[in-house]
């Protein structure tokens, strides 16, 4: 017992030592700078043109670093991936993305966080926006406002992740290496799609959301968020642990209800909206950057067992999947914003990948 004690003792120790290395090496890492970039005459896919789009970034490192693109998800910005669980994973002193070595940009896709979207007064008048629109918008910052000529990465997770396999095919000599997280490089279908279908639907099916035009927030908005980050998100044995009894699950269904929810309709339904073209797939022969694929086996969005990637990934040359196994402590799709998993991965790529020149 004395033994077991004591070995209990050691683990956390062990896990407590872990968290306080993580949290010193975030703190230890260099603070966000924020600024805006204008982009000027800005042409949609659909024709339309806006005169200014306005472009919010945040900046780690210095200018002279080698400089990494990190590409933030859905209903997102780039202030989320500033957290513990990526930023104090990846982007301390000695960790794979050193801030003290790397130039990390961090952009607000077009419709998300500071950058210009519905809900800045446009509304259902906003151009109806996909992501081949909102790449070409990050390509114009990073080349026209911050002068970049090549990056060493492009990493992103989820939406940001489907980004990275477009800038893969539509920049194919712009990067070293690509992390696509949480995303297959493949039609939009099965039921990724349809979940979203019916939370665009279910706000534009609502009567008060008057065609975009609404004083309030519609009142299925809330309802409809919660119930799609449930049903794709989270993981099956997460779940589980969390809410193994009626009660519990009710409990925290509750507490996801009765959550803040500052979020715009708007602003949500175009930018789930946005992913309906997404197909990658015709243009994969044309990736030429180092490919690291990062997915969780417990995704519920890219489930493994349809072999999506793994087909896709035969048709681009130096490209790897690592599949993070499901657990009670991965989240489904969510696992990939926990580097933890994959941060050993990530730094072998960077030591492998070559420098490529333009």
């Amino acid at each position: 017992m004395l033994a077991v004690r004591a070995c209990r003792r050691a683990m956390t120790g062990a896990v407590l030592a872990a968290a306080l290395a993580a949290a010193a090496a975030a703190q230890t890492a260099p603070a966000p700078k924020e600024a805006t970039w204008i982009a000027r005459d800005f042409k949609f896919h659909t024709g339309e043109t806006m005169p200014e789009l306005r472009l919010h970034y945040r900046t780690l490192g210095d200018p002279t670093g080698e400089p990494v693109v990190v590409l933030h998800g859905t209903a997102g910005s780039g202030a989320g991936m500033l957290g513990a669980g990526f930023a104090g994973e990846l982007f301390g002193p000695g960790q794979p993305l050193d801030a003290a070595k790397y130039f990390i940009v961090l952009p607000d896709a077009i419709g998300h966080g500071k950058s210009s979207k519905p809900s800045d007064g446009l509304r259902a008048k906003f151009p109806r926006y996909n992501y081949d629109d909102m790449v070409a918008a990050q390509y114009r910052l990073l080349t026209e406002g911050l002068g970049l000529r090549r990056v060493r990465l492009v990493i992103g997770n989820s939406m940001g992740g489907m980004h990275v396999w477009i800038w893969g095919t539509e920049h194919p000599d712009f990067m070293d290496a690509l992390v696509p997280m949480a995303a297959q490089p493949t039609e939009m279908s099965s039921r990724n799609w349809m979940m979203r279908r019916l939370i665009i639907d279910s706000i534009r099916n609502d009567p008060d959301w008057k065609n975009g035009d609404y004083a309030a927030q519609p009142k299925a908005f809330r309802a409809a968020s919660v119930f799609y980050a449930i049903a794709t998100n989270g993981g099956t044995l997460a779940f589980q642990k969390m809410a193994p009894t009626r009660a519990a699950a009710d409990k925290l269904l509750d507490a996801r209800l009765a959550a803040p929810f500052a979020a715009d309709a708007n602003d949500f339904l175009y930018a789930w909206d946005s992913s309906r073209d997404y197909n990658p797939a015709p243009r994969l022969d044309r990736i030429k950057a180092r490919v690291l694929a990062i997915n969780s086996a417990d995704d519920e969005r890219n489930p493994p067992e349809t072999g999506l990637m793994e087909q896709a990934l035969k048709r681009i040359p130096n490209a790897r999947l690592h599949l993070i196994p499901a657990s009670e402590e991965t989240r489904g799709h969510a696992t990939t914003g926990m580097a933890r998993f994959y941060k050993q991965q990530l730094q072998e790529l960077l030591a492998a990948a070559p420098k490529r020149s333009m």
